[in-house]
């Protein structure tokens, strides 16, 4: 596919709201059809980080925690943010150890999206992580979760049937279904 250049015109910018994690931008624009629109655009500090640890065993360990946004407890793979312009590889390893207390020897990058790319310019990463040592977890403060080792194609079935509903874990998990042949 060969990339276009934008049929929109951006006519203004202005930044409605900032907090640590994201700013909420207005842009006033001119749509492909030459009429006046309002956009909004969220950007994230940090690009979108997720692990899948991997042992020989084939398990993998998921995160659970409540979720404020959704209302909602929700299981995910083990994830987080990677400061821009930090090296991603470097933010999943600390993730990882934080959230589960592994550390891995080796690093696939596996996936790279846009997580919702009609509202944010928003980009994940997923990596598999192999080759595994255990340590003690270092949750942040914001982190009450509880992390749980089970076969992979477990994790999987639950990306499937819908138990986990976290963007970035569902299409992560599916990805390495697929590279693996774990259909």
């Amino acid at each position: 596919m060969t990339r276009r250049n934008s049929p929109w015109t951006t006519l203004s910018v202005r930044k409605v709201y900032g907090n640590p994690w994201l700013e909420l931008w207005e842009e006033r624009c001119l749509d492909p059809a030459g009429k006046p629109a309002l956009y909004g655009r969220v950007s994230f500090r940090s690009k979108a980080v997720g692990i899948i640890p991997l042992d020989r065993e084939e398990h993998t360990w998921l995160v659970g925690q409540f979720r404020y946004c959704l209302g909602q407890y929700s299981w995910e793979i083990p994830m987080g943010g990677s400061p821009h312009p930090a090296p991603v590889l470097d933010s999943a390893r600390r993730e990882l150890r934080e959230e589960t207390g592994l550390t891995a020897q080796r690093w696939e990058q596996i996936l790279f999206v846009h997580t919702s790319n009609s509202v944010t310019d928003e980009e994940g990463y997923v990596f598999v992580a192999e080759d595994l040592e255990q340590g003690a977890p270092e949750p942040e403060s914001t982190e009450d979760i509880t992390v749980q080792r089970l076969p992979v194609r477990e994790a999987i079935r639950m990306a499937m049937d819908g138990r986990i509903t976290d963007a970035l874990s569902v299409a992560g998990l599916l990805r390495l279904a697929l590279l693996r042949g774990w259909q």
